[in-house]
């Protein structure tokens, strides 16, 4: 066991409890209740997510490589011992010197993601495989020491802060508890005894996955969770942290309070508005930011929200076979998301050598360049009374989006940004012809949805002025020569 190591955990969980005892904001939810939603975060609408690591180099099946890897029988088992050997000569630890990111621009990146209208980025500071991306005091295994070599989340924080976008992080290391157990049911080369300092620490059995009491990581475990996460915070002051699913077992709760205490706290201190993302109720309502992995809410929410989820259907990471969403399919998903209160972060996989897909860029740039012409009915925008009309109903709920959906002319988004409606029609008819039944003028006993005056209506990215009036049965708009296969914005003037 490294002794420098425990000396610097010892030291920094004692910086914490300083930080926590001295700030604002104490780890429980009372205290923690008192957080406010940071400003930026919800005008921004719009980020971009990044899983790359370690399991890009495989790069088959998904970013669970290294746990599936383990799972006899597994496709990626077999895989596995027909391209690389027996796990117990090559395992997953042997794919880090590989891991080279020799082509990795950190400026190409910051760039890219400009242009395609992102206001926030969060790449994966660690996964459920262990492997830090990012220099550390806790662990040798991190992408300063070896593979890359390089602080990715520091290069990446540079380039971007030049453009004035936000570097958050993730950190999905509460799965490492059990995300390498199965190496220990047959001859690995995952093998005890394991220590904290160890790859592989801790390798424990894999739970069930619903199962929120037992069993628990340990306290040492817990422990030394708590100060990576820390360390995170403290090396590149991201604007959000989030948490994937594994944290609301309850053996977590006292130490996610005690991270958000002093994540707060050391906000407060640097002057700058932050948050965090949990899944299910790993967090008390109103302390951080909810989050629904590939899926969102079918009705408008009276608080901020996320979506996460990828250009791709089957993988978060860069596989060789993913399945590309199309850019028009994620633009339609953005609006609806904004529509009722929230934000999307979407996720793209950069290949091993830190080169970032065609297909990824592809989309990025397809969804910038409609951000371009239509992002004032996007960034900053705010809700209105209603999200939207139309007969396409939305799934609710988390894992959902493998399914497509197919909106109709007759299918609208809302949102309100100064003294301006817009009106997003997601699917726009041939013939230009669109009725808003909720602007219509009806009877004012009836509490309408808008009873205001109209006095002007463009069409964003089109030079033509549509002709319009109001009926009982809705604001008539009528084009001539608008035509596009994505999102059309009606920006409507009222008084």
């Amino acid at each position: 066991m490294n002794i420098q190591i425990e000396k610097t955990i010892k030291d920094y969980l004692q910086e914490i409890d300083e930080v926590i005892r001295d700030g604002k904001y104490k780890d429980d939810w009372d205290s923690l209740g008192q957080y406010k939603v940071a400003e930026w975060y919800q005008n921004a609408k719009f980020g971009l997510f990044i899983h790359w690591g370690v399991y890009s180099v495989p790069a088959f099946g998904n970013e669970w490589y290294p746990r599936n890897m383990y799972i006899q029988g597994s496709k990626e088992y077999d895989h596995h011992i027909k391209t690389y050997g027996k796990q117990k000569e090559f395992g997953y630890k042997d794919f880090i010197p590989m891991f080279k990111a020799e082509k990795f621009d950190a400026e190409e990146w910051a760039s890219l993601f400009e242009r395609a209208g992102a206001k926030y980025v969060m790449p994966v500071a660690e996964h459920h495989d262990g492997f830090q991306m990012y220099k550390s005091n806790v662990s040798k295994y991190n992408a300063y020491e070896m593979g890359p070599k390089r602080d990715i989340l520091g290069e990446l924080r540079q380039s971007l802060e030049k453009r004035n976008i936000p570097l958050c992080a993730s950190t999905h290391r509460i799965e490492h508890w059990f995300f390498m157990g199965h190496g220990k049911d047959f001859d690995s080369d995952i093998k005890e005894p394991l220590e904290r300092g160890d790859f592989y620490w801790a390798a424990m059995p894999e739970p069930n996955h619903h199962d929120l009491f037992s069993p628990s990581p340990s306290k040492e475990f817990m422990e030394d969770w708590l100060v990576r996460t820390c360390e995170i915070v403290d090396r590149y002051r991201p604007k959000i942290v989030y948490f994937d699913w594994w944290i609301q077992h309850h053996a977590v709760k006292p130490y996610l309070k005690k991270f958000a205490a002093y994540y707060y706290n050391r906000a407060n201190e640097w002057g700058i508005e932050v948050a965090i993302n949990y899944k299910h109720d790993a967090f008390m309502f109103g302390s951080a930011v909810v989050d629904i992995e590939r899926g969102q809410f079918s009705e408008q929410k009276p608080y901020f929200w996320q979506t996460d989820t990828s250009v791709a259907k089957n993988s978060w990471c860069y596989t060789k076979n993913n399945d590309y969403k199309q850019p028009n399919e994620i633009i339609c998903d953005l609006v609806d998301i904004v529509s009722k209160n929230g934000t999307l972060l979407l996720n793209i996989g950069p290949k091993s050598d830190g080169t970032i897909p065609d297909e990824d860029k592809s989309i990025l740039l397809e969804i910038g360049r409609w951000l371009e012409i239509n992002g004032e009915a996007i960034y900053s925008s705010k809700v209105w009374r209603k999200y939207g009309e139309g007969p396409t109903k939305v799934i609710e709920g988390q894992f959902t989006d493998s399914v497509s959906k197919h909106f109709t002319p007759q299918d609208i988004r809302f949102t309100v940004n100064g003294s301006y409606l817009y009106a997003i029609v997601l699917n726009y008819p041939k013939n230009g012809e669109v009725i808003i039944e909720s602007l219509g003028e009806k009877d004012a006993s009836k509490l309408p949805h808008f009873h205001g005056v109209i006095k002007g209506i463009t069409v964003l990215g089109f030079e033509e002025q549509p002709q319009w009036s109001r009926g009982e049965n809705g604001l008539m708009i009528k084009t001539n020569k608008v035509s596009s296969d994505q999102p059309v914005v009606f920006k409507i003037q009222v008084d």
